[in-house]
């Protein structure tokens, strides 16, 4: 016994030194974040770098267990860390109104003062992070979102190199913290150089060396921003002064097209810009599929957003032409047990061009549902061919889809 104490303890002294070192090890998948004012002395007792900002994570039998650690993208945007394919959208979290049929019920009795709502982020993204959750992707125009974010991971004490960030510039966030604004838009779109110029320096000094991706909002043929010879400077200057990714995100019915465009940017040495897309891409929206593919076989990574439609996969609440499309993907999850989000972002994940999935849920319960996702594809309830029959079923056609979308109120 006593030989065995010995031989026990210098083990037992050399994993505790191994957590301190490399405190985000994978080695404790399910976990709690201790406070960095009780984890810093303890390094320098054992003269580890208090460089490691990162905070020790510690099993916690009130955390679920992740799957995401089987469903991963490597390497995410160039930034060393394994992402499981859902990530997290501040879009929801980071102003008071959203387009989603869901917004309003989610912060019922809770209100969306800046610390009502700054909370109930600093919730989600802890849930997230437990979760294994990695990659987070804000906006200039998402009010407060780089904020939130950016104060959630130095109050956690998260390094950068611990995390993906994705945010992105093109629109400004106009609403004045207000839900109604009287017909006034939430946000102005500008794509011009000098707007790439001051938001990409406002998000850097909120994110700093936190930024990873940096993409454009909104990329449309008709705002011309792929043809704008000094915007395109601009981005090649970010991308090889920064050492940020550059990608754009998508909407409306060409889609497909303006991905096609951004593929084809490239510089005298025939270097291709745009690292990576979000594109919209759920069970009702899938007409870009195959220039999703393209851009995959390109080398860029492929980020989905609006997974959810903006809640019109749920029934309540839903009263346009899409509430009828949905009957296979209800019918299947009643089939399978699970719920209607986790099933519809399953269909998303078990997609050949591989995406990562943006979760845009506004509260803890939602993302634990929405973490599903990564369990059906896991365990095979959800493949490339039953994907295929619930798109399939459910599919709109592009002009219906975004017909509807545009008439969503913002709540």
């Amino acid at each position: 016994v006593s030989m065995l104490v010995k031989l026990l303890s210098p083990l037992a002294l050399l994993a505790l030194v191994a957590l301190l070192a490399h405190p985000t090890h994978a080695l404790v998948p399910n976990a709690v974040l201790l406070p960095k004012a009780f984890l810093l002395p303890i390094r320098r007792c054992f003269g580890l770098s208090g460089q490691h900002s990162a905070q020790i994570r510690m099993t916690s039998p009130s955390s679920s267990s992740s799957d995401a650690s089987s469903t991963t993208i490597k390497d995410m945007m160039g930034s060393k860390v394994d992402c499981p394919q859902i990530g997290i959208g501040m879009a929801a979290l980071g102003r008071p109104g959203y387009i989603s049929l869901t917004h309003k019920r989610d912060f019922e009795g809770v209100g969306k003062s800046v610390e009502a709502m700054q909370e109930r982020a600093y919730a989600v993204l802890d849930s997230a992070y437990a979760a294994g959750v990695r990659y987070f992707d804000a906006a200039r125009s998402y009010g407060r979102a780089e904020e939130f974010l950016a104060a959630w991971l130095k109050d956690r004490g998260i390094a950068p190199g611990d995390v993906c960030v994705g945010s992105k510039w093109g629109y400004t966030y106009t609403a004045n913290w207000q839900t109604d604004t009287g017909g006034q838009p939430h946000e102005v779109k500008e794509h011009s150089r000098e707007n790439l110029e001051k938001q990409s320096k406002e998000t850097e000094g909120l994110l700093g060396e936190y930024v990873n991706l940096y993409q454009i909002h909104s990329a449309t043929q008709a705002s011309g921003v792929l043809t704008n010879e000094s915007v395109i400077e601009g981005l090649w200057n970010i991308k090889k002064g920064k050492g940020w990714k550059i990608g754009l995100s998508l909407s409306g019915v060409e889609q497909a097209e303006t991905l096609r465009m951004a593929i084809a940017v490239k510089n005298n040495e025939g270097e291709r810009l745009f690292d990576s897309v979000q594109a919209t891409y759920n069970v009702l929206e899938s007409s870009c599929s195959e220039a999703l593919k393209e851009a995959k076989s390109a080398g860029m990574q492929v980020i989905v957003k609006e997974g959810m439609a903006n809640g019109r996969l749920f029934e309540d609440g839903n009263g346009g032409p899409s509430r009828e499309k949905l009957s296979v993907l209800h019918a299947e999850a009643r089939r399978l047990g699970c719920s209607v989000d986790s099933l519809g972002l399953a269909c998303i994940i078990a997609q050949g061009f591989e995406p990562m999935v943006l979760s845009g849920a506004a509260c803890k319960e939602h993302l634990e549902s929405n973490m599903n996702a990564i369990r059906l594809v896991k365990e095979g309830k959800v493949t490339g061919e039953v994907a295929k029959r619930i798109i399939g079923g459910c599919r709109m056609a592009p002009e219906e889809y975004w017909a509807e979308r545009s008439a969503l109120e913002w709540q």
